[in-house]
């Protein structure tokens, strides 16, 4: 509604939710001209690593979630261990161009400790890539891993078998016994560190 004469429509990315202009405004301004851009779905995690150019951003690296599918991951697409590996991934991809420095862009995403976007900029510095974030903000290796997740499978196993397959059907469906998601978290973790130094891509 408007407020007045005076009364100025906001941007249509700043009326949907999408970019604090104020906040990208400072970054601009900062110098630095790479960022870290971590969006989220109720699907997926992307992450991005962006430079700022007068004609318009230019997407250095883009990493949707979906593409941890080629390394074997048969977890969620859209939780902490997902959101920790897309970064991994954009990380390792970010050093091989040269890319190591970059600042967060978490956008209108409230920055919640041990949320998702920090678990994504976890797998960015263990990819190599210095981002200056608080480390108490960063989730635990053992959110990371997905402990967390396999904890709550083996406490809903515990109440009932049918509780359990109906709560991680599409786990159970991808070949994924969801109290093993620590240790397929590491597996898929290895299989995309030899898959980049081997010259694999993304």
């Amino acid at each position: 509604m408007a407020r007045g004469p005076t009364y100025k429509v906001p941007r249509r990315r700043r009326r949907e939710g999408r970019t604090d202009y104020y906040r990208r405004y400072r970054m601009v301004k900062s110098g630095q001209r790479v960022r870290v851009v971590v969006r989220k779905t109720n699907a997926r995690v992307i992450v991005q690593l962006i430079r700022f150019s007068p004609s318009g951003d230019e997407t250095l690296v883009g990493v949707n979630s979906k593409a941890l599918r080629r390394y074997g991951w048969l977890g969620d697409l859209n939780n902490i261990p997902a959101s920790y590996l897309t970064g991994l991934l954009a990380g390792m991809l970010a050093v091989r161009m040269g890319i190591k420095y970059a600042i967060p862009d978490v956008g209108l995403h409230k920055p919640t400790k041990e949320a998702r976007v920090f678990a994504a900029i976890k797998g960015l510095l263990d990819a190599g890539v210095e981002v200056p974030v608080a480390k108490e903000v960063l989730p635990s290796n053992e959110r990371m891993e997905g402990v967390h997740i396999a904890e709550y499978a083996k406490q809903l196993l515990s109440r009932g078998e049918e509780l359990f397959r109906a709560r991680f059907r599409e786990y159970l469906s991808r070949g994924l016994d969801p109290r093993d998601l620590p240790q397929h978290f590491k597996e898929v973790s290895v299989n995309m560190r030899e898959a980049l130094a081997s010259g694999g891509s993304s």
